[in-house]
């Protein structure tokens, strides 16, 4: 190639490059957000053509048929409504736990508050791309009210690891209950036995940095917080953070409350989606028993919460089917629980936001009308950026 030719390859592309990084920089968010919508939808195209006619097992198509095109009643309607009500009673009960968070650190707070920035979040961690998005949003507000902004941020997030630990005791302690009264099934006991192996080892080794953390006097935790506001960027907020765990771990009680309502919020949410199942499929179709469902299915919820994708669509259909097939059941009854108990949570979303809208906030009245309080939730994620980064 000449140097002529180099010359015009060269204005062609500053010619079209240009036009297109400039409508990039313009369009940048909306952008990523279609492209995590593609993926996601998607993913979930994959999996439910995955699971339409699976070859040796019931699919997808089989319930299309018999319900839709043939006008089949649906076998267990009162599953879907049970399933609903205990859905939204764990719902409920995990912005009450939050709500706890947020007074165990001394920050006015009341639980109508929970529960409007509960409902509202709930409806983003569902629809909008990242299912972390609503805890984002609850950070903000949280944040935008109170001096300890850092604090306000870091109860949202410590509201997510209480109960991913919760989670892990769940199946622990649940699973070994099962185990020790011989509820595994002969052709799934070993798997059942390596998930509860797991969990139990991830308990133990929590326990040998929780105890030894109240062990600390006042003084070193508070120079620790010191060293670490001394970090570049990240110091002052990585001070806070500190600082925020240490309160916890000095109100234990407010923590095992926490993990309690975690605990008791798991039960409801596995129920949710055993029923979920139970509304779609024929009695005659084997799916893992309920002792069963408490081991694997916190495993899917932790697959389904791995952000990037809007409510981990997609993600937590391929998630609960890769649990069921462990289980030596059809994975096309995970993807058609998953798919069942993903509208029920729709439905829980909607409502949520449409009450979210009819309550008024108690504790900035006089920003109602304000941009910042009516702004989009893109105006929300960059100011919780801005909370980190102070």
């Amino acid at each position: 190639m000449n140097k002529r030719s180099i010359i015009n390859v060269s204005k062609y592309l500053i010619t079209f490059g240009l036009p297109l990084w400039e409508f990039w920089n313009r369009n940048k968010r909306l952008l990523i957000n279609i492209f995590k919508y593609s993926i996601a939808v998607g993913l979930l195209t994959w999996v439910i053509w995955k699971n339409w006619r699976p070859e040796g097992n019931p699919g997808l198509a089989d319930i299309w048929n018999t319900h839709v095109e043939q006008g089949q009643p649906i076998p267990h309607p009162g599953f879907f409504g049970l399933a609903l009500l205990i859905g939204l009673a764990s719902v409920l009960l995990s912005f009450v736990r939050w709500y706890v968070l947020v007074r165990a650190v001394d920050l006015p707070f009341r639980i109508s508050d929970a529960l409007r920035l509960g409902m509202v979040g709930f409806f983003f961690n569902n629809f909008l791309p990242g299912s972390v998005g609503g805890d984002l949003l609850k950070a903000a507000f949280l944040a935008r009210e109170h001096d300890r902004r850092t604090v306000a941020v870091a109860t949202v997030v410590m509201d997510r690891m209480f109960a991913l630990w919760a989670l892990i005791w769940f199946v622990a302690v649940v699973g070994g209950v099962s185990w020790l009264a011989g509820q595994f099934q002969s052709d799934t006991a070993e798997e059942s036995r390596r998930i509860v192996i797991a969990a139990a080892g991830i308990c133990a080794a929590s326990l040998l940095v929780w105890f030894p953390m109240g062990l600390l006097s006042h003084e070193r935790a508070e120079r620790f917080a010191e060293r670490l506001s001394r970090l570049p960027k990240v110091g002052h907020s990585a001070a806070e953070f500190w600082r925020a765990i240490w309160m916890y771990r000095c109100r234990p009680w407010s923590v095992y409350l926490v993990m309690l309502m975690a605990f008791i919020g798991f039960f409801g949410f596995v129920l949710t989606f055993y029923f979920s199942v139970r509304t779609l499929a024929e009695p005659t179709l084997r799916i893992p028993t309920v002792q069963e469902h408490f081991l694997v299915i916190p495993i899917g919820l932790v697959i389904q919460a791995l952000p990037g994708l809007p409510g981990g669509l997609g993600l937590g259909e391929w998630g609960f089917g890769a649990m069921y097939d462990r289980m030596n059941c059809a994975p096309s009854l995970g993807v058609l629980g998953s798919l069942v108990q993903r509208v029920i949570f729709w439905i829980l979303g909607l409502i949520g936001y449409l009450i979210y809208l009819r309550m008024k906030p108690s504790l900035v009245s006089a920003a109602e009308n304000s941009p910042e309080v009516t702004a989009s939730y893109t105006s929300k994620v960059s100011e919780t950026s801005e909370v980190f980064q102070e």
